[in-house]
């Protein structure tokens, strides 16, 4: 074997280690690079959020009037909104200030539906023995209506809306009565079994005060879950809420809800 023999094989060795390491190191840039847009992404909603605090000026609550986004197509029922607002708000086991149903309708038009543990778990696979043609989640929490039936039921004044749009709940007033429980036509709120008083999604109203987003929008890897502000000089929810064919929960009660849905199905309730 002469020395030109000899040096080929080496040389394909190179040759195809040098191909390998450089498409190692193209799916190494590329995953990075993905990971460096989602992450730009969200530092650039928390920039605009913190605008105001990072300038250094006080809140005001008069010159913010919040709204809440969903985007079911991108929901994936991974939970982790769930996770966050137990982590955030330390709520109590077994209750909820943000969950997460699953859908699920036949080729008949049979819904069924189902929430294990708020969804704060995920989903696991569900046999239903029906021929299941369509399948989506749907995140749920307090809709903040503008005309909010708890606040208009509590004897005590304890519930009531901020000036910045949020129905919020004064825990040394609550007496824990349990009227506007009844009232929520959206299930958003519970007697918390410590406090024995009503507890509710805020949306971590001790958060965007600070120019921060709500734990559960956060905390979601979709970017299924939106929070806007209508008095932002182009906020993007608001854009999208007043161009986009947005739905909102149980439109026939009246009650004005801040929360809309993008692609929400006729069979949600």
């Amino acid at each position: 074997m002469n020395e030109y023999e000899k040096e080929e094989p080496a040389s394909r060795r190179d040759f195809l280690c040098g191909a390998a390491q450089q498409a190692a190191g193209a799916a190494i840039i590329l995953a990075f690079g993905e990971q460096l847009v989602a992450f730009s992404e969200a530092a650039a909603g928390e920039t605009a959020a913190t605008a105001e605090a990072s300038a250094g000026v006080p809140y005001d609550p008069l010159k913010h009037r919040y709204l809440y986004l969903i985007d079911v197509a991108k929901c994936i029922g991974c939970g982790a909104c769930v996770r966050a607002c137990a982590l955030e708000n330390d709520v109590p086991d077994n209750h909820f200030r943000t969950w997460v149903e699953r859908y699920m309708v036949s080729r008949t038009g049979e819904v069924t539906t189902d929430s294990p543990n708020g969804g704060k778990d995920g989903f696991e696979p569900l046999l239903t023995g029906q021929d299941i043609t369509k399948a989506f989640f749907v995140p749920k929490l307090c809709n903040h209506c503008s005309q909010s039936p708890c606040v208009q039921l509590c004897p005590v004044g304890a519930s009531y809306r901020s000036p910045d749009g949020l129905i919020l709940v004064d825990e040394k007033r609550c007496i824990g009565c349990g009227y506007c429980v009844q009232a929520c036509p959206y299930g958003s709120r519970f007697i918390h079994p410590e406090t024995h008083t009503a507890s509710k999604c805020t949306l971590c109203y001790h958060r965007i005060t600070k120019g921060m987003l709500p734990a559960c929008v956060q905390a979601c890897p979709t970017g299924a879950r939106r929070f806007g502000d209508t008095q932002r000089p182009g906020d993007e929810v608001t854009e999208i809420v007043a161009s986009s064919p947005v739905r909102i929960l149980k439109p026939e009660m009246n009650t004005e809800p801040n929360c809309y849905y993008l692609g929400l199905s006729q069979e949600v309730r």
